[in-house]
């Protein structure tokens, strides 16, 4: 169980602060979903369980177990708004081997498989994907370090509603085995699949 409370975020250099007490509760095995316009904080809030910031106050927990911001570096992976610009890798087998040299074909074969990409070649360019494909290779890229919590950031922004769709079931299937917290300023789809769901607007969280 993933526990936030009374979580403070506010850096020297802004007046007020960017998250403002934020208190949540999400189950292993849920997807949860938080809903604001751009600038409301959803995507630092993101940074701050992937272990990327620290919190001005407040607590966050896993399984009953306090954790610092080193815990969530190891605990969660975290996928940004427009993966794909971030790809370092040439080939989808470097890409997901960055960082991960010792990776077996089976993990490899297996986590491609669970994002339905086991078509593809280990040698196709990452760039060659389609913008479907490419949002699916970075959910793998995550998933191979098998985190117990799965960060996405607008993860539909700029697919078409096809690809939406389709992502949107991907990421149903997905929580039949890992936690997932989506932060979005179009829920669309992703609505019919949360078992959670949040409204942020500036810096405060509110369950509906």
């Amino acid at each position: 169980m993933l526990y936030l409370k009374n979580l403070v975020y506010h850096p020297p250099a802004t007046a007020t602060p960017i998250l403002k007490g934020i208190n949540l509760e999400l189950a292993p095995q849920q997807l949860g979903l938080i809903i604001g316009p751009s600038g409301s904080g959803k995507s630092t809030l993101l940074e701050i369980l992937a272990g990327l910031a620290e919190p001005t106050k407040g607590s966050i927990a896993w399984g009953g177990e306090e954790l610092t911001y080193l815990d969530l570096q190891e605990l969660g992976g975290i996928v940004f708004q427009f993966p794909e610009r971030h790809f370092c890798g040439k080939t989808v087998l470097e890409e997901l081997r960055l960082g991960h040299p010792e990776l077996g074909v089976t993990r490899i074969k297996e986590t491609l498989t669970e994002v339905g990409l086991e078509q593809i070649s280990f040698d196709t360019d990452c760039n060659q994907l389609s913008g479907g494909q490419q949002r699916r290779l970075a959910l793998a890229v995550q998933l191979i370090r098998q985190p117990n919590l799965l960060l996405l950031d607008e993860p539909t922004a700029g697919l078409d509603w096809s690809m939406r769709r389709q992502l949107a079931k991907l990421l149903g299937k997905l929580k039949t085995h890992w936690t997932l917290l989506v932060v979005t300023h179009d829920p669309g789809e992703l609505k019919n699949i949360a078992d959670r769901c949040w409204a942020i607007e500036q810096g405060n969280v509110k369950q509906f």
